[in-house]
């Protein structure tokens, strides 16, 4: 065996099956550093958010965990990675770096200048694929264009081959002498005090391993009934992979090989199919995250609000669903797909708020947060982006949570001080009467906000606005 070290830099690709990056570099029998990088210094605006932070802290811990039983380890550093792993190369006379693609244009751009670097070292560079079925540049149209729409992009991806996943390598060789690494506590991750992430850790279990049972749990129970559960807030109908996909501690390769021809798979991997769209909009338009994917809605009239803002970030808006929503999201890191999409709406279309904003807050509060599905997903409800929604579709979040929760089991749980009224004003407690409210031990305008806005109010305005840049 030759005794020159190869770097294994993982990224978003925290897990050691179905990483063509460390399976590449194991195939060489050459003895593998194994290295993560905290870089701050390139990721521009988008400096990983708090919530994303705590995720990182325990999936880390898990994988050096998983590299010790193979008598391997994980090498820590902090900074640029475009200083930090050329000074590593020339350390250990490493003759090789390898790498699983990231997408974000910051990483392209870094990437790019880094191999470079590595190049005029005489150290060479692989990078693969490792986090999307098919990448972004190999899925045009007809035309030779990239897909502006997400069901005819969703239709060519369906037909494409996607390779099987890679197994775990049975070996990974350990360099003679071992780097220093730093210690993962002393980057300070996780929250002190106050502990807001208390309510995150009996939710999730970050790492492969959680990864790889939340994916089993999710076959086994919830893939048949996905396609009607997945929007019924009081069940728990979601995979809850989110996480697990943007830290790579699973890829898309392997769910796609285990959901196969199961009943119920198709809809599950269209939404699989979602996420690589808002890959490949951010891919060929990287300035996603910031400015409208339309052109026209550089015009829009925003509202400066900053008590409406700080309302809804609170969950304190007097629309049950909408606060329920945003609770839930400070409590576990998470919100329900459904919740998103009408907490996304009463922010910018409510409120008029700058879709923008609403970005920020999950950026920085969502433990799944990620910049392709976040702006993507933003973009879509706002009717901004790329195959939005109609910009007459404004969610009711009275209609929308008496439809998806009707027995009100989320509003009750993610608000128990409305938890004694009856079902039929849960979703609308201004509509109760004083001798129910009094019951419930609701004072509404105390114990309870009034609604920030009136809904049809809010709609007109809404609409208004929207017709006031779409006029020539």
């Amino acid at each position: 065996m030759s005794q020159t070290p190869s770097i294994v830099w993982l990224r978003q690709d925290l897990r050691l099956a179905d990483n063509p990056a460390l399976d590449a570099a194991a195939r060489t029998q050459r003895p593998i550093i194994v290295l993560y990088v905290l870089d701050d210094a390139t990721a521009g605006n988008w400096r990983m958010g708090a919530a994303s932070r705590w995720w990182l802290h325990h999936s880390l811990a898990a994988l050096g965990a998983a590299l010790s039983k193979r008598a391997s380890a994980l090498v820590l550093r902090r900074g640029d990675a475009g200083v930090i792993l050329p000074k590593l190369a020339r350390e250990t006379q490493a003759n090789a770096v390898y790498w699983n693609r990231c997408y974000e244009p910051s990483a392209i751009a870094r990437d790019a200048k880094l191999k470079d670097t590595l190049s005029r070292m005489g150290v060479e560079a692989h990078s693969f694929n490792g986090a999307l079925l098919r990448e972004p540049w190999t899925i045009k149209t007809k035309a030779d264009q990239p897909f502006k729409v997400y069901t005819p992009f969703w239709r060519a991806l369906a037909q494409m081959e996607v390779r099987a996943p890679l197994p775990a390598p049975k070996r990974i060789a350990s360099a003679e002498h071992q780097p220093s690494s730093e210690v993962l506590a002393d980057w300070k991750l996780l929250p002190t005090r106050p502990n807001w992430a208390k309510g995150f850790e009996p939710a999730w279990t970050p790492g492969e391993i959680g990864a790889k049972r939340a994916l089993a749990s999710f076959l086994e129970r919830r893939l048949e009934t996905y396609a009607a559960a997945r929007n019924e807030l009081g069940l728990s109908g979601t995979s809850l992979l989110s996480p697990h996909l943007h830290f790579g501690e699973i890829s898309p390769i392997q769910i796609y090989a285990a959901v196969g021809d199961q009943r119920g798979g198709d809809k599950f991997l269209s939404e699989i199919g979602w996420r690589e769209f808002s890959y490949n909009l951010l891919y060929h338009w990287p300035r996603l995250p910031e400015a409208n994917w339309k052109p026209a809605f550089d015009h829009f009239p925003w509202r400066n609000d900053p008590e409406g803002l700080r309302a809804w970030q609170s969950g304190h808006t007097g629309y049950p669903l909408v606060d329920a929503a945003m609770r839930e999201l400070w409590s576990t890191g998470y919100m329900h797909n459904r919740a998103r999409m009408v907490a996304a709406s009463f922010l910018s279309k409510h409120l008029l708020i700058d879709w923008r904003l609403g970005e920020r807050w999950f950026w920085d509060t969502l433990v799944d947060a990620d910049l392709a599905n976040n702006a993507a997903s933003w973009q879509w409800v706002a009717g901004s982006g790329a195959d939005a929604a109609p910009y007459f579709r404004i969610f009711n979040p009275v209609a929308q949570g008496e439809r998806f929760d009707p027995k009100g089991d989320y509003i009750r749980r993610w608000l128990p001080e409305l938890s004694g009224l009856p079902s039929a004003f849960l979703h609308k407690p201004w509509e109760a009467s004083p001798g129910i409210l009094a019951g419930a031990g609701i004072q509404l305008g105390k114990d309870y906000p009034h609604p920030i806005v009136e809904h049809a109010e809010a709609r007109r305005r809404a609409l208004g606005a929207y017709a006031a840049i779409a006029s020539p």
